[in-house]
């Protein structure tokens, strides 16, 4: 796999303001999630040059920081949705207390 395959969906962003330091950030979740599960199975089995393991595990590793930061992302994202319902709960209680 090359560094340059799931860049052809255009340059969609990852919807994390900031975050251009490469084509990684282009990548959405599940195609660096499958090209990061090509990466290991290529690992594992074997049959590849120093070199050549080297640069799949570097891959492999700038696959999963962009795996971690949309997860981030979408933890972030749900911390908020449920903080914003707790505090719509909240105003919801004390306006029947009136």
């Amino acid at each position: 796999m090359s560094k340059t395959q799931g860049q052809t969906d255009g340059q969609q962003t990852d919807g994390q303001a900031g975050r251009t330091a490469g084509p990684e950030a282009t990548l959405g979740y599940e195609q660096a999630r499958d090209e990061l599960v090509e990466v290991v199975r290529r690992l594992e089995a074997g049959g590849t040059s120093l070199e050549e393991s080297l640069a799949l595990w570097e891959r492999g590793e700038e696959l999963a920081k962009v795996c971690r930061r949309w997860l981030e992302g979408a933890r972030a994202r749900l911390d908020a949705a449920l903080a914003d319902g707790a505090e719509g709960a909240e105003d919801a209680e004390s306006a029947g207390e009136g």
